[in-house]
């Protein structure tokens, strides 16, 4: 499975994998809790998000630099 991104796309935030917005978030905080409980949009492979171990708190993402 590859990465997940938190996205700042104008106003909004976006939950994104391979290249695709899984769900559009007013705070990135929001974002990750979503992305952490498996409340995103649906993967095209059926994976539950929630199973994965994902941090709901952003201080354990590792921020990219675009």
């Amino acid at each position: 499975m590859g990465p997940f991104f938190i996205s700042d796309r104008g106003e909004r935030w976006h939950v994104v994998f391979d290249g695709e917005s899984l769900g559009s978030y007013s705070s990135p905080m929001q974002a990750a809790d979503d992305l952490a409980s498996g409340l995103t949009s649906s993967l095209p492979n059926g994976v539950d998000t929630s199973t994965l171990g994902i941090p709901k708190d952003l201080s354990k993402w590792e921020r990219v630099p675009i």
